[in-house]
């Protein structure tokens, strides 16, 4: 792995903006039917702030509605002084990029020419890709552990490359926030080790704000500061891991009786079903 400092930390896109994610007073949904409603959420500079809740319950489409993608039905979304509704999608790109599940990637793609889609919003009318951005993304690929991959179509991979491939792309694209959603449902325990250390790097040192959703509560547990625990459509508890993973709240909104108890070798909340 390369040193942090290879790639860009805090956003090319940033300038001299604060880069804290606020979700204020956000409503989101599909047609005329809110998923989530008067969502107030922010995520500071070195924070990773863990989605957590059922299948369903909207963890996905709050990430669809933090990065631009889904429009609001009601509140605001800001980076920095910033309202994302209010910038062009260039100018969005360069602030906030997104580790999403489901990806359609061109399959005759090498992985190296994806992950330099990552540098596209940086790029002029026409222009190609110099050759610094050539070298952070091949930072980036070395820092997921998919340098080796650089040169292979993607449509061979298998599904956890891909995904290291996607997290890449996030990477090159030099962002202040970062936003995943499920990024190790595909990965071995090596690889969802190795990509949520790399994750806290990037929230830690490089001082991006994380805003990560997730179904595996003892990762949650390890590497959020803190959590959202998402039920009925609101975000019911926030705080940090070992508030808001308690065998009440979490069997009230699993419907599962919920053990939890310290692990032995940190101390952090260790959550066990049945």
């Amino acid at each position: 792995m390369l040193p942090l400092a290879l790639v860009p930390n805090k956003g090319e896109g940033a300038g001299l903006v604060r880069n804290e994610l606020r979700i204020e007073r956000v409503t989101l949904g599909y047609g005329k039917e809110p998923v989530l409603q008067d969502v107030n959420l922010s995520v500071q500079p070195g924070e990773i702030l863990a989605i957590v809740g059922p299948n369903g319950v909207g963890k996905s489409t709050l990430v669809k509605g933090a990065c631009g993608s889904l429009q609001l039905m009601d509140g605001e979304v800001l980076i920095g002084d910033q309202n994302l509704r209010e910038l062009k999608p260039d100018r969005r790109a360069r602030m906030v990029s997104v580790v999403s599940q489901a990806v359609n990637l061109p399959p005759a793609f090498c992985a190296l020419d994806v992950v330099l889609m990552g540098r596209t919003p940086y790029l002029g009318w026409l222009a190609q890709e110099s050759d610094r951005d050539h070298q952070i993304a091949l930072e980036a690929m070395a820092r997921t552990e998919t340098i080796d991959l650089a040169a292979r179509p993607i449509g061979e991979l298998s599904g956890g490359e891909q995904q290291r491939v996607i997290i890449a792309r996030a990477l090159a694209q030099s962002t202040p926030v970062m936003l995943l959603d499920e990024p190790t449902a595909h990965l071995d325990l090596r690889h969802q080790d190795n990509l949520l250390k790399l994750v806290r790097d990037l929230a830690f040192v490089d001082n991006l704000a994380v805003m990560i959703t997730l179904h595996d509560l003892n990762l949650v547990a390890r590497f959020a500061d803190r959590v959202a625990l998402l039920s009925n459509g609101r975000v019911r508890k926030i705080g940090v891991p070992a508030e808001v993973l308690t065998p009440d709240e979490l069997a009230e909104v699993y419907g599962i009786r919920i053990h939890v108890m310290a692990h032995p070798l940190d101390g952090k909340p260790l959550v066990l079903s049945g």
